[in-house]
């Protein structure tokens, strides 16, 4: 999951030097939408219902040991974020935040999940993306074809809502070739509506009473229980360096190895 802004902390230096990517983003907005695409169907979509699935994901968060913080939790600054305005000149505060987490239940267990979010990217973008497995038969095994790419299913959040599936296909013709190729459903394009912000959905919802979208206490207390440990460790760390990225890149070349060490990259 990819959640990344163009803008700096535009002003906000009070606050953001308190918060930092982790506290301001992954433990609230990413893993709502993590939930979202990792619980169970819910017997209907009354709020309870919904919550009580997405709670249950937050509870299966395995808690991350002294070893995952090191090799698997990226923090980052973009280049002059100590020079904004009410930042303290000697701040460790993260502006980027790239890492890997597991979710021990029935349906996931072992599979791993890559959260990153960050400011001064290149550009802004909420997407999910949900990488299949490959089929243990190979059917093209006796062909040309050496290796097949795996199908991917994109959940674009913002600002482009919509769903692509990306699959291989074969080339028409006598010959065993393959592309891929990306079937893709657009909201603006298929409905002729211009997206909205997220917030009247959530307003609406408040004054209607429907609070399927919110965070519920136990929900918010598993959040923070999962991001508890990163936030101690790199409070009792006030030597080492912290990774500098320039802006309108995608962040620091940490977070590219922190991936690369499974054998799976970002896609931008």
């Amino acid at each position: 999951m990819t959640v990344a802004e163009e803008v700096g902390i535009e002003h906000r230096g009070t606050y953001y030097d308190k918060a930092g990517a982790l506290r301001d983003l992954v433990q609230n907005h990413m893993f709502q939408v993590m939930t979202l695409i990792a619980m169970e169907p819910p017997i209907s979509f009354g709020a309870e219902h919904v919550r009580d699935e997405k709670a249950k994901v937050l509870h299966s968060v395995l808690p991350l040991t002294p070893v995952d913080l090191q090799q698997h939790v990226v923090r980052a600054q973009y280049a002059g974020y100590t020079a904004e305005p009410n930042v303290d000149a000697k701040s460790r505060t993260e502006t980027f935040v790239a890492m890997r987490v597991f979710i021990d239940n029935w349906r996931w267990a072992g599979v791993p999940i890559y959260l990153r979010t960050g400011k001064k990217l290149q550009r802004r973008v909420t997407e999910v993306v949900v990488q299949f497995k490959c089929a243990p038969l190979m059917l093209f095994r006796e062909t040309s074809v050496k290796a097949l790419n795996p199908n991917r299913l994109i959940i674009r959040i913002q600002p482009d809502e919509g769903i692509s599936l990306c699959f291989e296909a074969k080339v028409p013709g006598p010959f065993e070739k393959l592309e891929t190729v990306t079937m893709d459903f657009s909201y603006a394009k298929y409905f002729k509506t211009e997206p909205t912000t997220g917030y009247e959905t959530l307003l609406f919802d408040a004054m209607a009473g429907d609070q399927t979208l919110f965070h519920r206490m136990d929900m918010v207390e598993a959040g923070w229980q999962a991001v508890a440990p990163i936030l101690d460790a790199w409070k009792a760390d006030t030597s080492s360096p912290i990774p500098i990225y320039d802006a309108r890149t995608w962040g620091p070349v940490e977070a590219d190895q922190l991936i690369k060490r499974d054998g799976r990259e970002w896609i931008d």
